[in-house]
Formats: structure tokens, C-alpha cells, sequence
């Protein structure tokens, strides 16, 4: 995994965020009352798609950019690693849900485990940004 490919996945995951806040502003009872409620579950899939494998994605570029000492960045994907599993969890039953509210994905975003990840990847994006 590149370098390149894990920074499109931290802009789809932290895009994906900014169109919930959107869609939890609406106020919508569920996902077809709008144009943006059929979007929902086209953003929900491209969170979850940039969620799967993505510490090991970060371990790649930790690996293949040399980055020294390895010990805090493998650490931190321990962390990621927790942090994007949980928040997978969440997206996931978020989409078993046959109609997607406003109220549904304010509650996601919330999440303190949705929170901590955009925190790791804000971290993590601005250490890649010196690679």
C-alpha cells in the first residue's frame, strides 16, 4: 500500500464525516426525504471500504517509507487498528438499518469511537505530511 492510497482514504473517511454533519443537520425521519438521503449509503459504503484494512494499510507505508524508529509509529497503529475496528462497527450497523435518519447519523457521529478516529487520523495525516 502506498503512501498515496492511504491519504485518499484519510480525505474519503474525513469527506465522508463532513457530509454526515451535513445530513445530521437536515433533520430527516429517513434517508429519502431528500436528494442527499439516497448519498448516505454511498458515503456509509466508502467509509467502511476505507476503513477495512486500513492499519494495515499504515503499517505498509511505515514499512516501505522507512520510518525511524518503528516502535511509536507501530504503536499508534495498534491504536488506529482499535479505533478504525470499532468505528467499521458502527458504520456497518448504521447501513443494516433500513432507513437512515438524520437523528441515526448524529448519534454515529458522536461516537466517541468515530471521534477518536478522525483524531488519529488528523494525527496521522500531519506526521505522513513530512514523509
Amino acid at each position: 500500500m502506498s503512501l498515496e492510497e492511504v491519504r485518499q482514504r484519510i480525505e474519503t473517511i474525513e469527506e465522508s464525516y463532513e457530509f454526515f454533519l451535513a445530513y445530521a443537520a437536515q433533520g430527516l425521519t429517513r434517508e429519502g426525504a431528500s436528494r442527499s438521503g439516497g448519498e448516505v449509503r454511498r458515503f456509509l459504503e466508502r467509509t467502511e471500504e476505507a476503513l477495512t484494512g486500513l492499519a494495515d494499510a499504515m503499517a505498509s507505508v511505515v514499512d516501505s517509507e522507512g520510518l525511524e524508529p518503528p516502535e511509536p509509529y507501530r504503536d499508534m497503529i495498534d491504536v488506529l487498528r482499535r479505533d478504525a475496528d470499532a468505528t467499521r462497527a458502527a458504520v456497518r450497523m448504521v447501513l443494516a438499518q433500513d432507513g437512515i435518519s438524520s437523528q441515526l447519523i448524529d448519534n454515529l457521529n458522536a461516537s466517541i469511537h468515530v471521534r477518536a478516529l478522525l483524531t488519529d487520523l488528523f494525527l496521522l495525516d500531519e506526521v505522513l505530511g513530512g514523509v
